[in-house]
């Protein structure tokens, strides 16, 4: 099995995304499954991720190449865009399934790490800014927002180990999507 992943901008996203998705896939009984992030094309932001044209050339790249295509994208407070996500997967079918981060994909990774004690959970998941006020300040915490990556690498790699952790704490975005793709790779 080969999932694909489409973020929103690869350039950094791209070292979350891998790691949760191959640890997800894993704990769904695909141990072996294959995680590509899709870097061809850059989409380069939110506004070019949602246009129908940008994912249907990606479909017709890549669609016959893979089982599952996730478009990831983050909410930004937006919360309109759900409704943008429902449209593309009925535009382009069952295996194409959008999915929006609260707030921001980094917020998966916190979900997935022991927090400083004085970070409430809650106060965390209610940020817009979530990559700003925490994930940025934890890397650098942690001593590894030095690297091109800006820390995200060894910190999504921590947060992968606990992918239940992640379930739990972002039911509405994370656990949904996991939900789905849970749906398929048993078909």
């Amino acid at each position: 099995m080969t999932v694909l992943i489409v973020p929103e901008d690869f350039r950094k996203d791209q070292f979350i995304l891998k790691p949760l998705f191959s640890r997800l896939l894993a704990s769904l009984g695909k141990p072996h499954a294959t995680v590509r992030v899709c870097v061809d094309p850059l989409l380069g932001g939110v506004d070019e991720a949602l246009k129908a044209k940008r994912m249907a050339d990606i479909v017709q790249r890549y669609g016959g190449r893979v089982q599952i295509i996730v478009l990831c994208i983050d909410r930004d407070g937006n919360t309109g865009r759900r409704q943008r996500l429902d449209q593309l997967e009925e535009a382009f079918g069952e295996r194409f399934l959008g999915a929006e981060a609260w707030e921001e994909v980094e917020t998966w990774v916190l979900a997935g790490l022991k927090l400083p004690a004085e970070w409430k959970w809650a106060d965390v998941r209610a940020e817009v800014q979530v990559k700003e006020l925490y994930f940025d300040v934890l890397a650098k915490q942690r001593g590894v927002d030095g690297g091109p990556d800006g820390g995200r690498s060894e910190l999504a790699g921590e947060a992968a180990r606990r992918i239940d952790a992640i379930r739990r704490k972002c039911p509405e975005d994370f656990d949904a999507l996991v939900r789905r793709i849970e749906a398929i790779v048993r078909n």
